[in-house]
């Protein structure tokens, strides 16, 4: 089903808020839960596919005030429980929904300074959404208060009347703090340790800010300039950012304490070994990881032709293997790109699928097909060495795993030809093995991943680690989540330094 045009959505809104706006404080919440929820404005499928433009095009005013009103303002903040960074959700919903956007702005950037990025990207519906009272008392999570879409609706607020506020920072300490990776959990530990009065650098291993942010998704889900924007809050408050530095090679981790003098260091260098499926035909011209394939076009531009660095595959019959984010973003991306069939080759069900239900319903709009209960069995090229088919197999769905999804089992002689000449696949990723290879005192498991403790803390003395170095492929909050808790940590620990050298001293 087609979407209603962003102008039919606002007069919608537009009547419905002269009809709540004078019980806004007087409303039960029975007639709460009656306030139809608020429909995101798109742009029209078949014009998006021929552009990288922002797909999901924001509320309006008039919508984010009646969205928010849809909230009960429960006592026991089941969404703020379910929130990794503890945003105060029902504070900053009632500032929108009394048009004080400027105060909503404020109680978001307590706990966030990335919310137009969260906003976007960050799976509420199985996290702050997921627990919502009025999701459940219609008994359909869809119909849960909008969260991630009234933090979007803020933070572009605050772009587009230029009120975009820079938290206060204590007095310094002269305590350094060194951050690997420019990613969310990085640039959540900077701006945490950076408010405590802390001198903090970030180290980017790219030529660009911003990490799987940038690398990892397409603009037509997060705009670039949005990412920028989000990064020059932090330079504002005073974190520096060092770019073309890879720890590990340009300067190794120990060195930055025992030569430059940092004091704590926190590593959020991601998960960007891609995984591949280690059948036949994998190493033909033609099979992309989702990583390369995504990194040349988001962050190398590789779609402006005649201008980028790098080439661009051409492709007119594109499968795509694996059902989470990164598989929707590469399937859209490749109908962007040109082709004219894609493929999404998924061995569960719909059901199973771990992608966001709104960038699934995005892809089949956009004219995504999906091949549920199959997958790749080898991979098939002609003289040249180039792709040109794939033989894949049928499953059924037996009894569930460790994962609690029911596990696919092959069906015997279900053999089968799907003709295409370009292969991405979007399994997942693991960790870069480069810091625990040269920093061996840090221990890490058998998949690479730096283990930590609660705190954050590594096996080496003042060295922290948070995302998906340390949880695997992981969602954008998750890994600021774990952010949040290193710099608590780190600033917890640099500032009982800092006290006793005062104490010393006098």
């Amino acid at each position: 089903m087609i979407s209603k045009t962003a102008e039919q959505l606002s007069e919608e809104a537009k009547q419905l808020i002269v009809e709540y706006i004078s019980r806004i404080d007087d409303m039960k919440p029975k007639e709460r839960t009656h306030i139809p929820p608020q429909e995101m404005p798109s742009q029209n499928p078949h014009e998006r596919i021929r552009n990288l433009d922002e797909v999901a095009l924001g509320y309006t005013l008039e919508q984010a005030r009646i969205e928010a009103m849809r909230c009960l303002q429960c006592v026991k903040k089941n969404c703020v429980e379910d929130c990794p960074v503890k945003i105060d959700i029902p504070r900053f919903i009632d500032h929108v929904a009394h048009e004080d956007f400027e105060n909503a702005a404020s109680v978001i950037k307590e706990a966030s300074l990335l919310p137009a990025i969260c906003g976007r990207v960050c799976p509420q519906e199985v996290q702050c959404q997921q627990n919502c009272t009025v999701g459940k008392a219609l008994k359909d999570i869809d119909k849960a208060v909008a969260i991630g879409r009234l933090e979007r609706f803020i933070a572009d607020w605050e772009r587009s009347t230029g009120k975009i506020s820079v938290p206060e920072i204590k007095p310094g300490t002269g305590k350094k703090v060194a951050v690997v990776g420019s990613g969310p959990a990085g640039l959540v530990v900077a701006a945490d340790c950076r408010r405590e009065g802390h001198h903090v650098t970030v180290f980017e291993a790219f030529h660009k800010l911003g990490g799987v942010l940038r690398y990892g998704i397409p603009e037509f889900r997060l705009p670039n300039n949005i990412i920028d924007r989000e990064i020059e809050t932090l330079s504002a408050m005073g974190v520096e950012f060092k770019t073309n530095f890879v720890v590990g090679k340009t300067r190794k981790l120990i060195d930055l304490m025992d030569k430059d003098g940092y004091d704590a260091i926190f590593i959020g260098t991601g998960a960007g070994l891609p995984l591949f499926m280690n059948i036949e035909g994998e190493n033909l011209v033609g099979v992309f990881s989702a990583n390369e394939y995504l990194t040349r076009t988001n962050l190398m531009r590789a779609f402006e032709k005649g201008k980028a660095d790098t080439p661009i595959y051409p492709s007119k019959n594109v499968a795509v293997l694996g059902g989470g984010n990164v598989a929707m973003d590469s399937a859209r991306m490749a109908k962007r790109l040109g082709a004219e069939n894609v493929y999404v080759v998924y061995r569960r069900t719909e059901v199973e699928m771990p992608a966001r239900k709104e960038e699934v319903e995005h892809a089949k709009e956009e004219g995504i097909e999906f091949y549920f209960l199959q997958n790749a069995k080898r991979i098939l090229g002609d003289e040249k060495g180039r792709v040109n088919s794939m033989e894949c197999l049928r499953y059924e769905l037996g009894e569930p795993d460790s994962s609690g999804r029911r596990r696919p089992v092959v069906i015997p002689n279900s053999e089968f030809i799907l003709e295409v000449d370009t292969v991405i696949v979007a399994i997942g990723n693991s960790s870069n093995p480069l810091i625990s290879q040269t920093t061996p005192e840090i221990n890490v498991n058998k998949w690479g991943n730096i283990l930590v403790d609660e705190n954050q803390k590594t096996s080496v003395d003042k060295i922290f680690a948070g995302g998906d170095i340390v949880l695997g492929a992981a969602t954008v909050i998750l890994a600021m989540g774990e952010g949040r808790r290193a710099a608590a940590a780190i600033n917890k620990m640099l500032v009982e330094e800092f006290e006793k050298e005062k104490v010393t001293v006098n």
